[in-house]
């Protein structure tokens, strides 16, 4: 495992460590090989433990309620791009899995596709313009 050198008494001792099992090492002194048990005291941790009161609550405190939301649904760039072509219109109903527009992204043409069924409420880009990551394409009602 590890290897040492000691100086005792102006001798020098070469000091192999060939195995630790929780307290016992066994150790190789200049060729001999001896069993010998360590003794170590246990580290006492100088950070304080934080002790905190337990929280009072009020009736209805501390609970997340979900407000309806206006539904509209945002396609965002898969990644960044310039747009090839728009396959849709504003009012045009989509169904899930059909290609709203393609871009091109690294040498590569992509299809970007609708998550869910809708209506396409806003076009936001159009040929030729150059998009980042998760950049606002259309927006879905």
């Amino acid at each position: 495992m590890k290897k040492f050198s000691f100086t005792i008494r102006g001798n020098k001792y070469d000091v192999h460590l060939k195995d630790l099992e929780e307290n016992i090492a066994q150790l190789d002194v200049n060729g001999t090989t001896y069993e010998v048990e360590i003794h170590q005291e246990e580290k006492k941790s100088k950070t304080p433990k934080l002790v905190r009161k337990p929280i009072q609550r009020k009736p209805g405190e501390g609970f997340i309620t979900k407000k309806a939301g206006g539904g509209g649904v945002k396609v965002n760039a898969p990644l960044p791009g310039n747009i090839f072509k728009v396959l849709v219109s504003e009012g045009d109903a989509i169904k899930k899995g059909d290609v709203l527009l393609i871009m091109e992204a690294m040498k590569m043409e992509n299809n970007v596709l609708a998550e869910k069924d809708g209506t396409v409420a806003s076009i936001k880009v159009s040929v030729g313009d150059a998009v980042l990551q998760n950049d606002v394409l259309i927006e879905m009602e």
